[in-house]
């Protein structure tokens, strides 16, 4: 299915366009997307606080971040349908709606179950809240401000990855870690208000015919490989992994073997015809299993082994998100000039040294090696995952460009909560394996800093595949019939937004 947006932008009352026309509408925008981006970095800080509060294991508790994922992912690829059927304003209030109720929900949660569950409702609102902001903002904007207008709504995409984690650490360590939910409560208010107010009417539109079997093997697929990648980390052999690789396997073949045939698919999976593409995104799911799997075990073993308050774990991130702003718009200019491959090549290699140096954590690991180590790994991220996201939309048919990104946006959210599940079952495992072997009498700290380590060591070999294959990137090669033809760009970028 494609995720479509009208071309053409809203009209403009002055001819002389300025800020301060569309200001009140680009605030409720803003105001909207903050609490969501917030929301996907607060919740890793609270993590070994959840699984004391609840007195459960890492596994259950790591769904809290798994299912809010999958939620994502299930949603994202549905937000054209929705606006085209029912207008983009009703939509995006509708989808701020669902957010704030299932914040309200998780920060009265009583069981993890019920925790998990809300987090689910909390992705199935926020997963369109980002694409139809972008594109509502998209078409407010005339085209020659709209580079500037983005800037703007860049800003807090970028200072929410630094500052959420220290917003969560001095809720969870002032008041608790209710409050990290419950503090959307009022900014939600605010922005469905600001919403019923400034944002302008929306046109209906004819919706495309809506891929009901996709929409409904999609979340079974993935949710159940997830399930089964977590369970693996425990024992790949067990019941319960093979169940759920087996039926996630079953349900992602039939899921394929539909869309191929659908003449509009949820996702579509024929991009993949393209060489250039498939290394490309394959590199960009290789990156984010090496990345984000290790930003959510940092603050673990920050807590955990090192005894740092949660507010503190949050200031030790920060640069992190800090090297990361840095290096994406530099890389972004670099790209224009040298392309993808040798950023992607130099991005994974420092992603990798960062790895292998936190492999050899120990209990008296000093934390300026920790600093540097985690600035790397925002450093390498903001060289890499740009210039191949950029590269993996270049490397599309242009003809395909309005469905790719829904399929990469919905893609990255699936390949988190792999990395998200893989990594902390194995990490759970590995500390059993070393508490079991260990000699009685020894440290246990010893055994737990031993499976970090494991984890880490892990994560860097996933980085140094991803150093390998970004040597077989090559500059996209595109047919004639599939470049842009005169016309066509503002269609194809405003669809773009949508699935953004």
């Amino acid at each position: 299915m494609s995720a479509r947006t009208p071309s053409q932008p809203l009209p403009n009352k002055d001819d002389d366009f300025s800020l301060k026309t569309i200001i009140a509408p680009l605030m409720a925008i803003i105001v909207g997307m903050i609490m969501v981006i917030l929301d996907s970095t607060v919740v890793n800080n609270a993590i070994p606080h959840l699984v004391d509060y609840f007195d459960t294991d890492l596994k259950t508790i790591q769904w809290t971040v798994t299912g809010y994922t999958l939620a994502l992912s299930a949603v994202i690829p549905l937000a054209g349908w929705l606006t085209d059927k029912f207008g983009s304003k009703q939509i995006f209030l509708l989808t701020i709606t669902l957010f704030t109720i299932g914040s309200l929900l998780c920060g009265i949660a009583q069981t993890p179950e019920q925790l998990i569950i809300y987090r689910v409702i909390q992705g199935l609102g926020g997963g369109m809240v980002s694409p139809i902001g972008m594109a509502m903002v998209f078409k407010l904007a005339p085209p020659e401000r709209r580079g500037s207008i983005m800037g703007v709504l860049g800003i807090p995409m970028l200072m929410a990855p630094a500052f959420g984690p220290v917003l969560s650490g001095w809720l969870v360590d002032s008041v608790s870690w209710h409050w990290i939910f419950i503090i959307n409560l009022p900014i939600g208010i605010v922005a469905f208000f600001l919403g019923v107010k400034y944002l302008p009417k929306s046109d209906r539109h004819r919706a495309p015919h809506l891929d009901v079997i996709g929409m409904f093997l999609a979340p079974i697929a993935f949710t159940m490989l997830a399930f089964g990648v977590s369970e693996g980390g425990t024992s790949w052999t067990s019941t319960a992994t093979l169940t759920g690789l087996i039926v996630g396997g079953l349900a992602l073949l039939v899921f394929i073997f539909v869309e191929l045939r659908q003449e509009q698919p949820l996702l579509e999976l024929k991009v993949f015809k393209s060489s250039d593409f498939t290394r490309g995104i394959i590199l960009t799911w290789i990156v984010q299993l090496a990345l984000f799997g290790a930003m959510l075990i940092v603050p673990l073993y920050l807590q955990s082994v090192k005894h740092y308050t949660a507010l503190e774990t949050g200031w030790i991130l920060m640069p992190q998100a800090i090297c990361a702003g840095i290096g994406m718009p530099i890389s972004g200019r670099l790209f224009d000039k040298i392309g993808a491959r040798p950023l992607a090549f130099g991005g994974l290699a420092v992603v990798s040294a960062a790895l292998f140096i936190l492999s050899t954590v120990s209990v008296d690991t000093s934390l300026w090696l920790i600093i540097v180590s985690i600035c790397m790994m925002g450093l390498g991220m903001g060289f890499s995952m740009m210039p191949l996201n950029t590269h993996v939309l270049n490397s599309a048919p242009r003809r395909l460009v309005s469905r790719v990104t829904p399929l990469t946006t919905a893609a990255q959210q699936v390949v988190v909560s792999f990395a998200v599940a893989g990594l902390t079952g194995y990490l759970t495992s590995q500390i059993t394996s070393h508490s079991e072997s260990a000699e009685q009498g020894a440290n246990p700290l010893t055994a737990v800093v031993a499976g970090y380590g494991d984890t880490f060591f892990l994560s860097a070999c996933i980085a140094t595949a991803g150093v390998l294959l970004s040597l077989i990137l090559r500059k996209p090669r595109l047919k004639d019939e599939d470049k842009v033809k005169a016309g066509d760009e503002t269609g194809a970028d405003a669809a773009m937004m949508m699935g953004h």
